[in-house]
């Protein structure tokens, strides 16, 4: 036995290679596929950078105009791709530049590796240069992180990293680097992750609980559906399909929800939340069974929790044991991920139909039509409102793009007229709700999806937040339309400021600069529409486009973004105007 541990050891020494750990940290980003990094340099992560000089034939890295657009980019690519996005930055302000996409990242569980430069060991704790202590900053909104201080510790860190970011429900993990460990020598040899003691990815299936759902399903007179991103994470898009169709259930999505479903599939019946569509908000406390899929219960979504579905019976599908009975109780919690559940499901739940119910979500729809959804898309009125620039986007590019939205008005118009027929194609900040999110993230979807068009959908005041990263996009010539809607102003605060304080609009009105000619300093070719008649010939010329195109479209200042259910308010009391 102690001759075959040695010929192991002997084995394992022999596949090894002398290397410093800044290569080593490269070697592991290749071991686990990636291909491509967005960071910025400085002094403690330069010894990376070195080495990443020596390996551009393997792995690219992009440049970013600030740390913070590195982790949106990452971002970005990660919900378009599937894949583990990557951003590395330098010690203090650089690592702490990265915290507000890692808190994104966070809460709307997008898997991501950050790797940040650290001062040497033996400085820790003197407040050296550029020192901050980014792993006790990180905590609170990582999945997982760690501060390595010897050179030896760097394979079994990284691979621990990307097995976290990207297992169970997926998250940001931060990897700190001391300087010293990225000098230091040691005897490389890398071994993916498979397992860590003490964390459990995904929980075990109870088959008895799928059974009672499968009862709960199968018993129903109003039963309703609502899914999240658990579905596109979990990769259990058809599943879902399927569970709708076979049992005749509506469903309606959540925002990061959207596109896990084809947006006209007849059963798909809009989306829920605050400023989600009016059927979806208000049959939810009509409906007798609520069925969560990969959904967390948002307070966006939710409104009152007094009121909330109160009358119904509550299935809850959920990777995350923590997410369940946190906001909402539940009757039956089918743990798993959604693929595995649903498949499991599906057998046990009967064939049916339920045209009464679904007819209920169709007057509902056709009062939303008339009152609110008639104006935003088809406007009589002068002035031009997002929901039709929206309707123009879908035409132009045949329901295929990917839709990158910021914060604010523009982005509860984009989640509810943008259409889609491919999964993965809505990418927007749910959770945080981070302006400034949707350029640098638009930059990374693109270089996910490099044969899908991607157009970011974003508003005056986010854009200028990001607005520096149009130097990526003109560095690397990446083909993403870029569509500003300026209403010159902090449009949903200025909305909630005249319905609810009075007019008092308190440091929202913006005097913009002339982002036409901004954009054409980065060389990427603009446009800007004012008038109706110039609007259709925009959009289309934008989407024909082969190279990068910003369009700046002037919408009405004060137009509002209806349904809206009030903060505290309880979703039936969704406002229509």
């Amino acid at each position: 036995m102690e001759t075959l541990k040695a010929q192991k050891k002997e084995n394992k020494k022999s596949t090894s290679i002398r290397i410093t750990g800044a290569e080593a940290i490269i070697h592991c980003l290749l071991a686990e596929g990636v291909d491509l990094i967005y960071g910025y340099p400085g002094g403690a992560i330069m010894p990376v950078y070195d080495e990443l000089y020596k390996f551009q034939d393997k792995l690219t890295h992009i440049l970013t105009r600030h740390e913070q657009g590195a982790t949106h980019a990452a971002q970005g690519y990660a919900r378009v791709s599937g894949k583990v996005g990557v951003a590395m930055a330098t010690s203090g302000p650089g690592a702490t530049n990265l915290v507000t996409g890692i808190a994104d990242a966070q809460i709307d569980s997008t898997p991501m590796v950050c790797i940040t430069g650290q001062v040497a060991r033996h400085l820790l704790g003197s407040d050296a240069f550029q020192e901050t202590d980014i792993v006790g900053i990180s905590t609170p909104v990582t999945k997982w992180n760690y501060q390595i201080t010897r050179a030896e510790e760097i394979p079994e860190i990284m691979a621990k990293a990307f097995y976290i970011a990207k297992s169970g429900r997926p998250g940001p993990v931060l990897v700190d680097i001391t300087k010293n460990a990225q000098f230091d020598e040691l005897d490389f040899v890398y071994e993916k992750c498979t397992g860590v003691r003490s964390y459990k990815p995904a929980p075990d299936i109870e088959v008895s609980a799928i059974e009672k759902a499968a009862e709960l399903i199968n018993n129903a007179k109003k039963p309703y559906i609502v899914f999240g991103q658990g579905v596109i994470l979990g990769e259990a898009e058809e599943q879902l399909k399927a569970l709708v169709e076979k049992a005749g259930i509506p469903a309606a999505w959540t925002i990061l929800g959207l596109s896990a479903m084809d947006t006209d599939h007849p059963l798909n019946v809009g989306m829920v939340g605050m400023h989600g569509n009016y059927g979806p908000n208000v049959l939810t406390n009509e409906c007798d069974l609520l069925i969560a899929i990969g959904m967390r219960f948002d307070d966006r979504v939710t409104g009152n929790l007094e009121t909330y579905a109160k009358q119904a019976k509550i299935i809850h599908f959920e990777i995350d044991p923590a997410e369940v009975n946190k906001n909402v109780k539940v009757d039956v919690a089918v743990l798993g991920n959604a693929k595995q559940t649903l498949e499991l499901l599906l057998p046990l739940v009967n064939k049916n139909e339920h045209k009464e119910w679904l007819g209920e979500f169709e007057k509902k729809r056709q009062i939303e039509f008339d009152t609110v959804i008639q104006k935003d898309i088809h406007p009589t009125k002068p002035g031009l409102t997002m929901g039709e620039v929206l309707e123009q986007i879908n035409v132009a590019s045949g329901h295929k793009a990917v839709i990158v939205s910021d914060v604010g008005q523009h982005q509860m118009m984009a989640c509810r007229y943008a259409k889609f027929k491919q999964t993965k194609s809505n990418i927007t900040s749910g959770g945080l709700g981070t302006m400034g999110f949707a350029l640098p993230a638009a930059i990374g979807a693109k270089m996910g999806a490099m044969d899908r068009e991607v157009v970011a959908i974003i508003g005056d005041g986010g854009y200028q937040m990001t607005i520096q990263e149009l130097g990526v996009i003109f560095q690397h010539n990446l083909p993403v339309k870029i569509v500003v809607l300026n209403n010159d102003h902090l449009g949903m605060v200025r909305q909630w400021q005249e319905l609810f304080f009075e007019r008092r609009y308190a440091s929202t009105v913006m005097t913009n600069p002339d982002f036409v000619k901004i954009a054409e300093g980065y060389h990427i070719k603009s446009r800007r529409v004012v008038e109706r008649s110039e609007l259709k010939d925009a959009v289309e010329e934008m989407m024909a486009s082969k190279d990068p195109y910003f369009l700046e479209v002037r919408v009405e200042k004060e137009d509002n973004v209806f349904p809206m259910v009030p903060t505290g308010a309880s979703i039936s009391d969704i406002r229509l105007k």
